[in-house]
């Protein structure tokens, strides 16, 4: 479980880009994190990653204090950043370096994975796209089966077949026992993977909340005649809705939640509380 705990930090005095944020991850979900620009998502999977240093607060990831760098701690977790530099060699040389440091890679799903994604690991990374680069690494990176798999838009710079094949990768390695962060403003093209949904503005969480649980709580469709919407959105096969549910559980639309959010922050979050 990851335990964020009166979280601060700022690039310098005068960019602060979190102050007392709280946050608990449960294990064995998969979390849609969201947020406009400049929230601080990168920053916040940097953190925990151990990337960066809290200026204040504490960050735990099953105990262990991610800035420290350990070697338990560096085994179990996996970034996939949206940027990604990688050695000028081939991706079949990479892994063999690489993999020792993490217990739970599995050469047969290496294999299987590069098979997926249309990657021969035994070319140059130096020859590859960028997006094939992102394919490559992605192969390596869910085959190494860490507990924590963070990703930080997983899917720019990968054409159409490729993000329907990393949607299978991700759909395949998700089980009990791994906790998947993903990070991105493609909405569309991770809302079914996600279970739970994490939501952040300028002013700090506005929620943290199961798919299931936002299905109970809200009615996401067609506006209802005689009901009064919280927010309402025009799109180009008609308006749609978001309302307070009072009857069967519903479809969460996250983009619509995500939109009503900037407008309506607080009463989104009045409603969760109920």
């Amino acid at each position: 479980m990851i335990q964020i705990t009166n979280l601060t930090y700022g690039y310098s005095s005068r960019q602060e880009v979190f102050r007392d944020l709280g946050l608990t991850i449960t294990e064995g979900h998969t979390h849609g994190l969201f947020g406009c620009n400049g929230v601080g998502k990168t920053t916040l999977l940097k953190l925990i990653c151990g990337l960066l240093n809290p200026t204040s607060g504490n960050i735990s990831v099953d105990g262990y204090k991610p800035h420290d760098r350990k070697v338990g701690f560096l085994s179990n977790i996996m970034f996939l950043s949206e940027e990604i530099w990688l050695p000028t060699v081939s991706l079949e040389c990479y892994a063999r370096t690489t993999a020792p440091y993490y217990p739970n890679f599995s050469a047969e799903d290496f294999k299987r994975f590069c098979q997926i994604m249309e990657i021969d690991p035994r070319q140059s990374f130096r020859k590859m796209s960028m997006g094939l680069r992102k394919r490559a690494y992605m192969a390596f990176a869910l085959a190494c089966n860490t507990p924590y798999l963070i990703m930080d838009e997983p899917t720019n710079g990968l054409d159409i077949p490729s993000k329907a094949a990393f949607r299978r990768l991700v759909a395949e390695v998700q089980t009990e026992e791994r906790t998947i962060i993903i990070s991105t403003h493609q909405v569309k093209e991770i809302e079914s993977l996600i279970d739970n949904v994490i939501m952040l503005d300028e002013k700090g969480l506005i929620l943290n909340s199961p798919i299931e649980e936002l299905g109970q709580r809200f009615t996401f469709g067609r506006p209802v005649a005689g009901e009064a919407p919280i927010f309402t959105q025009q799109t180009p096969t008609g308006t749609f809705a978001l309302m307070e549910n009072r009857g069967e559980e519903s479809q969460p639309d996250i983009e619509l939640l995500f939109n009503a959010t900037i407008d309506h922050r607080d009463q989104i979050i009045n409603l969760l509380k109920k």
